[in-house]
């Protein structure tokens, strides 16, 4: 006998992505969308799709909306999304095949795949497990950005792949990460207040020359051709903007 399952979805202005999300769980036992106050078509379609629709505001916290949507869905289960993840076919097979009364895990891992311009990429540290599958009661999240299950109980894995459509194009990824950034450069002040004008250089200067390196040539995204040179060039440029973004902070308080 299987257990219920509940596939809950973080939204923000996703009247693009939702449709394609929501269409491949429509085999879930309930579908929760927690919309971030869209100013689109999201909870439209959402709602036209099936899916129940609740708006609460992020507030930069995405381990507490995550915990918000566990703890609205009903099922003894609980597939945690973004709107622009695809459950394939064969990952629903495979979680349906794991879902019985009798199953010994509290939490599946799932391989992510990510698709980059029209590629999905191999290399580079982006085809990477994630915990996204739960016993309802046996997970938590914690960390308010980059938020991570804390699962309690046995983890197991699914031999099957969620994909991953995060951008259209690189605009696209910069105007993200440049709100991404935003909330980060603020929790690490908050976490850190005001550190040194060493250390601060460190990260803007050399940090995301060994990001790069990390990425490029220890992690061989440099097998993912020109795709992953320019993924791996945009995410040292992220790990610069978010310190850069920092010390401006920094010397507003300074100053102020």
């Amino acid at each position: 006998m299987s257990s219920k399952l509940s596939v809950v979805i973080l939204t923000k202005n996703e009247e693009d992505k939702i449709a394609r999300c929501i269409e491949s769980v429509k085999w879930a036992d309930e579908i929760l969308v927690i919309d971030d106050e869209s100013a689109d078509g999201t909870r439209q379609i959402a709602q036209s799709l099936g899916a129940r629709v609740i708006v609460r505001p992020l507030n930069g916290d995405f381990a507490a909306q995550r915990n918000f949507g566990m703890d609205e869905a009903s099922g003894d289960w609980v597939l945690q999304m973004d709107a622009d993840e695809v459950v394939t076919e064969k990952l629903k097979n495979e979680i349906e095949k794991n879902l019985t009364d009798d199953c010994q895990y509290s939490a599946f891992i799932i391989k992510r795949k990510e698709f980059f311009l029209g590629h999905f990429m191999q290399y580079g540290g982006w085809y990477i497990d994630e915990l996204k599958l739960f016993r309802r009661n046996d997970c938590k999240y914690i960390h308010a950005i980059h938020e991570r299950p804390q699962v309690s109980g046995k983890i197991g894995r699914i031999e099957a792949e969620i994909e991953h459509y995060p951008f259209v194009n690189i605009s696209q990824y910069i105007d993200r990460q440049s709100r991404y950034t935003d909330l980060e450069a603020n929790e690490l002040f908050k976490e850190k207040s005001i550190l040194s004008l060493r250390e601060i250089k460190y990260n803007l200067l050399f940090k995301p020359i060994k990001l790069f390196w990390k990425l490029y040539i220890k992690k061989r995204g440099y097998k993912d051709g020109v795709y992953g040179l320019i993924y791996a060039a945009l995410n040292a440029f992220r790990h610069f903007l978010r310190w850069a973004k920092y010390w401006e902070i920094v010397k507003n308080k300074e100053v102020g």
